[in-house]
C-alpha cells in the first residue's frame, strides 16, 4: 500500500462528492433483483422515509411488493411514534405482515394506527401497549386478519370487543397470547384456531401485595373451540397461579382431543402435578392421533409408560427437558430401538442426568455414559440441527471413538449445540498436557473477600497461546460442524444469580471435577466457527487468563450475542484484560451479558465496550461487583445504539439509583426505546424492579439461560 505522501491514482485527487456519484452509479448498476436483495437488509423505517428519497430507481424499489410486503419493526429501536406514523401513512394498504413484537415504547394510540393496514393477515402486537377497547377497534378494521399475537393485561375485558372485532377473531387460525393476569383473553372467541401458543406470565402477586387467583376468571367465557387445532402450546413463568390457569386451558382439550393435533407443548419449570383431566387427555392422545412435536412437564413423564404408547408420525421436535429418561427407555420408547428418525430437527434434553446411562437408578454424577446409547441416537437422528445436552454430567469413558465429542462430530447439520463443560473435557488426563493448575492468586472458593481488580494478567495474545489443539476432541467436533451458529458451554451445576421471580442467589455450587481441564485452548477451539451468532459460556473454572476469547474476537467475525458467566476461579476475574482485547474485535457484536462475580466495571472495560459499534443491549450481574459512573455515562455517549443497560451490582441503591437517573436524563429524549436499570444485585427490592423489565429484555438477555432447542424452530415469526 502506497504511504499518505505518495501519489497513488487520478481517482484519489477527485473532491468527495465526484467520489460519492462514482459509488452510488456503481451500486444502481446492479440488476433490479441484486438492488432488492441489498434492500431487504434495510430496516423498513429506513427504506421507507429515507432511501426512497435519494433517487428516482429507489424511489421505485423501494415500493416494490417484495420490501412492502412484510414489515419488521421489531428490535427497531430508532422506531419513533412518528416515524412508524409515517410508514404506516405512506405504505399501509400495501402491508399483509406487520411484526411490532416488543416495541413497548410505543404509545397505544401510536399502535392504534395499525388499523389502517387493512390488508393485514398476520400482526405481530406482543409486548405492545393495548387495551380492549383499542384492540376492539384496531381488529374491526382488519377484516382479513388470520394470525395474531398480543398480550392480555389486567384490565383486559373481552365484554368491550364489538361484534366486528369478534367476527375478526373468528377467521383467525393462529394466536399467540402472552397473558398477566388470569383470563381466557380472546381465545373463546378464535373458533377456527388452528395453533394456539399461550404465554404465562402471571405472577402470584399483585404490586400491593394482594394473592392473585385462578377463580377470578370464573364468570369468564371458559368454551375455547379447539376442534381444529393442530398445534398447542404453553409454556409457564414460574409460580403456583399460572398452573392454576393452564389447567383451565386443557380442561377442555381433554373432553376432546382434535383429531388433527400434530403439536402438543408444555413447558413447565418445576414440578407440576398430574390431574385427572390431564390424565384423559393424554391417554386420549395416545389412542387418537399421531405427533410430530411432544413437550410435557417432568412429572407427567417420570415412572410413567406414556412414551411407550404414544403414536409419532414425522416428529420434528421432541423436549424431555429435566425428566428422569435413563438411556434405555430414551432407545426404547422414542428411538424405538433404533428406528429412522431422519425427520426430527430438534432434540433437548437438557437436565436429563441419566439419559446417557441404560440404568438411571444406579448412575452415579460422576459415572461415565454409555456411548452405545449416544451412537444409536445420532445414528437415527443424523438430521439433528438443534441440540441440548446441558445441565446434566456427561463423561465419556477412555477408548477409541467412545467420546461424547466423537460422536456428536457425526451430526455434520447441527446449527445450535448446548453441552456441559465437563462433557468436553478429554476422557483421561492426556501424558502431553500438564494439568490446569489454579491461578497463583487466587482467592479460595467460599470466601467472599474482595480483591483488586485491574492489574492485567493477560498481556496479548503470544505466539501459540491458547491455540486449538488439533488433537483435542472438542477441537475436531468444532471442526465437523463448521455451520454452527449457537453453541452454549454451561457447567452442569451452574445457576445464575438472578433467578425468575425470585431473590438474587448468594451461593453458588461448585462445577464439577472434570471442568477443572477444560479453559483457555477449548475457549480459543470455538474461533473455528466462522458462521457463529451466539454464544454462551458459563462456569468454566479452568480459565487463567482468558486468552482464548481474543481468538473468538479475531475469527468469530459475525457474532451478534455474546454471554459470559463465572470464568475461572471465583474470587478473582482474571479475564479482564483479554476480554478488552476481545471486544476490541466485536463489530457486529448486538447483546452482551456478563455474569462475574467481584468484576471492576471500570473505564478500561468500557472503553473497550465502546468499540463495539452495533451494541444495543448490555446487562452486567455481579456479586460484589463495581462500576464507575463516569465511565458508563461516557461509554453510552459513544455508543450511540445502546438502548438497554442492565447492571446488578454490589455498589449502594443511591449510587445506582443516581446513575440511572443521569442516565435516564442524558440519553431518553434521543432513544425512545431507552430501558436503564441499575440496582444492588442483593437487595430486597430487586424482585420488584425486575417485574418492570419489558419481558422482550428480560426474557432474552436479563435473565439467563439456555436456549438450544427451547422451542420447536418455526413456532412462531
Amino acid at each position: 500500500m502506497a504511504s499518505s505522501g505518495e501519489d497513488t491514482s487520478n481517482e484519489g485527487d477527485a473532491p468527495p462528492a465526484a467520489a460519492t456519484m462514482a459509488v452510488g452509479a456503481h451500486l444502481l448498476g446492479f440488476s433490479d433483483e441484486i438492488l432488492l436483495h441489498i434492500l431487504s437488509h434495510v430496516p423498513s423505517t429506513d427504506l421507507v422515509l429515507n432511501v426512497r428519497r435519494t433517487c428516482r430507481k429507489l424511489a421505485v424499489l423501494c415500493l416494490d411488493k417484495s420490501l412492502t410486503h412484510t414489515v419488521l419493526l421489531q428490535k427497531d429501536y430508532e422506531a419513533s411514534e412518528d416515524k412508524v406514523k409515517q410508514v404506516v401513512k405512506e405504505i399501509g394498504r400495501e402491508i399483509q405482515q406487520l411484526n411490532m413484537a416488543g416495541c413497548y415504547w410505543l404509545s397505544g394510540a401510536t399502535i392504534e394506527h395499525v388499523a389502517r393496514c387493512r390488508g393485514l393477515v398476520k400482526v405481530n402486537l406482543s409486548g405492545c401497549h393495548l387495551t380492549s377497547v383499542r384492540l376492539s377497534k384496531m381488529l374491526s378494521a382488519l377484516q382479513h386478519l388470520r394470525s395474531l399475537a398480543i398480550d392480555v393485561s389486567p384490565g383486559f375485558d373481552a365484554g368491550q370487543l364489538s361484534g366486528e372485532c369478534k367476527a375478526t377473531l373468528s377467521r383467525v387460525r393462529e394466536l399467540k397470547q402472552t397473558l398477566y393476569t388470569p383470563s381466557y383473553g380472546v381465545v373463546p372467541c378464535c373458533t377456527s384456531l388452528e395453533k394456539l401458543l399461550l404465554y404465562f406470565e402471571i405472577l402470584d402477586r399483585t404490586r400491593e401485595g394482594a394473592v392473585l387467583s385462578g377463580q377470578l376468571m370464573v364468570g369468564q367465557s371458559n368454551v375455547p373451540h379447539y376442534q381444529n387445532l393442530r398445534v398447542f402450546y404453553a409454556r409457564l413463568a414460574p409460580g403456583y397461579i399460572n398452573q392454576e390457569v393452564v389447567r383451565l386451558y386443557l380442561a377442555v382439550l381433554s373432553d376432546r382431543t382434535p383429531e388433527n393435533l400434530h403439536a402438543f407443548l408444555i413447558s413447565v419449570p418445576g414440578s407440576f402435578a398430574e390431574s385427572g383431566a390431564t390424565k384423559n387427555l393424554l391417554d386420549s392422545m395416545a389412542r387418537n392421533v399421531a405427533l410430530d412435536a411432544l413437550q410435557l412437564p417432568k412429572s407427567w413423564l417420570n415412572g410413567s409408560s406414556l412414551l411407550q404408547h404414544m403414536k409419532f408420525n414425522n416428529p420434528f421436535y421432541f423436549s424431555f427437558s429435566r425428566c428422569a429418561l435413563s438411556g434405555g427407555h430414551l432407545i426404547q420408547r422414542v428411538i424405538n430401538g433404533g428406528r429412522d428418525l431422519r425427520s426430527l430437527a430438534s432434540l433437548n434434553l437438557s437436565g436429563c442426568v441419566h439419559c446417557l446411562s441404560p440404568d438411571s437408578l444406579l448412575r452415579k454424577a460422576e459415572d461415565d455414559i454409555d456411548s452405545g446409547i449416544l451412537e444409536t441416537l445420532v445414528a437415527s437422528c443424523h438430521n439433528l440441527q438443534h441440540l441440548n445436552l446441558s445441565a446434566a454430567h456427561h463423561h465419556s469413558a477412555d477408548g477409541p471413538g467412545r467420546h461424547l465429542c466423537q460422536l456428536l462430530a457425526r451430526l455434520r447439520r447441527l446449527r445450535s449445540l448446548s453441552l456441559p463443560v465437563c462433557s468436553v473435557a478429554e476422557a483421561a488426563p492426556r501424558a502431553d498436557r500438564a494439568p490446569a493448575q489454579p491461578a497463583p492468586h487466587a482467592v479460595p472458593r467460599g470466601f467472599g473477600k474482595k480483591v483488586r481488580i485491574g492489574v492485567p494478567s493477560y498481556s496479548g495474545p503470544l505466539p501459540g497461546q491458547a491455540a486449538p489443539q488439533p488433537s483435542s476432541v472438542f477441537w475436531a467436533l468444532l471442526k465437523n460442524v463448521p455451520f454452527l451458529e449457537r453453541l452454549e458451554l454451561i457447567g452442569s451445576s451452574f445457576s445464575s444469580a438472578m433467578p425468575r421471580n425470585e431473590p438474587a442467589i448468594r451461593n453458588s455450587l461448585p462445577p464439577c471435577s472434570r471442568a477443572q481441564s477444560v479453559g483457555d485452548s477449548e475457549v480459543a477451539a470455538v474461533g473455528q466457527l466462522a458462521f457463529l451468532r451466539h454464544l454462551t459460556l458459563a462456569q468454566l473454572p479452568g480459565i487463567l487468563t482468558g486468552s482464548g476469547l481474543v481468538s473468538i474476537g479475531l475469527q468469530c467475525q459475525q457474532l451478534q450475542s455474546l454471554s459470559l458467566a463465572n470464568l475461572g476461579l471465583m474470587g478473582k476475574v482474571v479475564y479482564t484484560s483479554a476480554l478488552s482485547d476481545m471486544l476490541k474485535h466485536c463489530k457486529r457484536l448486538k447483546d452482551l451479558r456478563l455474569e462475574q462475580p467481584y468484576f471492576s466495571a471500570n473505564a478500561q472495560f468500557f472503553q473497550a465496550l465502546s468499540q463495539c459499534s452495533a451494541l444495543q443491549r448490555l446487562c452486567l450481574v455481579s456479586r460484589s461487583g463495581t462500576l464507575q459512573p463516569e465511565a458508563v455515562l461516557a461509554f453510552m455517549a459513544r455508543c450511540l445504539h445502546v438502548v438497554v443497560c442492565h447492571m446488578f451490582t454490589g455498589e449502594s441503591l443511591a449510587t445506582c439509583k443516581s446513575l440511572q437517573q443521569s442516565l435516564l436524563r442524558s440519553f431518553q429524549a434521543e432513544r425512545p426505546a431507552l430501558n436503564v436499570v441499575i440496582f444492588p444485585l442483593l437487595h430486597e427490592g430487586l424482585t420488584n424492579v425486575i417485574r418492570d423489565v419489558p419481558m422482550v429484555h428480560l426474557d432474552e438477555i436479563t435473565l439467563f439461560k439456555s436456549r438450544v432447542a427451547e422451542e420447536p424452530p418455526n413456532l412462531w415469526w
